[in-house]
């Protein structure tokens, strides 16, 4: 499997730290509003990379932050009227919803920078301890130029950073040493929230929260670091800085970003008034369809967000949803149940698009190349079965049908949906059943909701329900 390193700047055999383990850190979103669909591409990437790990037999420990401080929580907290604290976890409830609704797993670890402040003081004050760090009038600065290896991953020369190509100039580099030295600690304002440390109250700088977190979570040393294009300079480069100056070894080993987004050939932004949140797609389309389109184009490659496209990715996703459609339809019906000799010849002949579906994405991910190979399964299954074909047949084509969608977190065995006071009804139907000792009924009732996506739990307070 390969994949292409941005520090670099080639594709390279993936050889994990540990046999069989994955260790990958994805930065999350800042959450002071509904995620926006650039928010929506690196979650829908690497979500798909972990999976396809996953169906490589990988074990993998995918850690994904919430950013739950920043200056941007403190403005809407102001606005509202309410606390910072408030507003971030109304914001994560409404980020995970999105991303349920794209179907993206949660992550092994959801860490929140605001419960992992003193991780961040240690770190800090080790940097300190060993030169790379220092405190002036309460803040904290890191010495950039102590660090030797700065610019390795975004392959700038300090030197032109300082002639002003690119700054890392923040507020008060009166007193620092350096201007391209960047903040590791900050004293707080009046209204902000605040955290007690060695040099002042206040909060940690962006840069420090991702290294400490990845740190906790998967160690000093991990597989995979990934993220948007943007996040390269300063927010990566600043995160090896730091991790490599405390740590004393390499942070990671591969890092991944996925190129950026735009909307109707323009960078989206709300002065353009082209801003769009994942909410609002939802409202016109199945989320499903957001994610079939991200991984239309290969993740590395800028992609072009606009209506025809979501309506021919609408159109494309629904043909593999007809095709299992029509396979589960032919099984109810099928009268043979096991495979006859030309199926079992047929059915091996599927292996050629596995090999297809295969070879794109061990080559650096291609989701592209990867939705062309189920294409071609679906085409291969449209025109060799019908009402003849025999149970087993038609059941494996559906299970491989599923397996490779799963690995591209789409949905095409759709479950039927049931409305709340149907499951009420059958509920009590079962309730009744049980009374009676008809205990087959009950449990065939049981059976049925589950196959529709819904878990009973018999409790002392009665029987509650959840989707599964």
């Amino acid at each position: 499997m390969k994949l292409y390193n941005t520090l670099t700047k080639r594709k390279e055999e993936f050889v994990p730290l540990e046999e069989g383990k994955v260790k990958m850190y994805v930065c999350g979103p800042t959450v002071y509003n509904f995620i926006h669909i650039g928010n929506a591409r690196p979650m829908i990437v690497f979500d798909t990379v972990r999976r396809y790990f996953e169906y490589k037999g990988y074990d993998v420990n995918y850690v994904s932050n919430f950013t739950d401080v920043d200056d941007k929580i403190i403005k809407k907290a102001i606005e509202e009227g309410t606390s910072a604290d408030e507003v971030s976890k109304r914001f994560i409830e409404e980020c995970k919803k999105d991303m349920a609704g794209m179907n993206v797993k949660p992550a092994t670890k959801h860490p929140l920078a605001t419960e992992e402040i003193c991780g961040m003081v240690e770190m800090i004050q080790t940097l300190i301890d060993k030169g790379y760090a220092y405190e002036k009038n309460g803040t904290v600065y890191f010495r950039t130029r102590q660090f030797k290896e700065y610019g390795k991953l975004s392959h700038k020369n300090l030197d032109d950073l300082r002639s002003g190509e690119r700054s890392l100039l923040v507020t008060g580099e009166d007193e620092k040493e350096d201007p391209l030295d960047f903040v590791l600690w900050k004293p707080k304002k009046e209204g902000e929230p605040a955290w007690q440390s060695p040099w002042c109250d206040g909060r940690p700088g962006w840069h420090i929260e991702c290294s400490v977190m990845s740190k906790k979570y998967l160690g000093e040393q991990i597989d995979i670091h990934a993220g948007g294009e943007d996040l390269v300079f300063p927010h990566h480069e600043n995160e090896i800085a730091q991790s490599e100056a405390a740590n004393g070894k390499e942070f990671a080993k591969y890092w991944m970003h996925n190129a950026f987004l735009n909307i109707d050939n323009h960078k989206m932004s709300k002065s353009l008034g082209n801003f769009r949140t994942v909410r609002e797609i939802s409202e016109q389309y199945d989320l499903q369809v957001l994610r079939f389109f991200m991984l239309s184009a290969h993740y590395r490659s800028p992609l072009n967000f606009s209506a025809d496209l979501m309506e021919s990715s609408k159109n494309a996703l629904e043909r593999i949803v007809n095709a299992a459609d029509n396979l589960k339809y032919l099984m109810k019906n099928a009268k043979a149940e096991a495979m006859t000799a030309e199926e079992k010849e047929a059915y091996a002949k599927t292996d050629a698009f596995v090999d297809g579906f295969e070879a794109a994405m061990d080559d650096d991910f291609n989701t592209a190349d990867a939705v062309a190979s189920v294409f071609d399964l679906v085409k291969y299954i449209n025109t060799n079965t019908d009402g003849e074909s025999s149970k087993e047949y038609l059941k494996n084509l559906f299970d491989l049908l599923v397996k490779l969608t799963d690995v591209l977190g789409l949905i095409v065995d759709k479950k039927e949906e049931i409305l709340a006071e149907d499951i009420e009804k059958l509920i009590e139907e079962r309730q009744v059943a049980r009374k009676a000792k008809d205990f087959a009924r009950a449990d065939a009732i049981r059976d049925e909701l589950l196959e529709k996506g819904i878990v009973l739990e018999d409790t002392r307070e009665g029987v509650k329900w959840k989707k599964a």
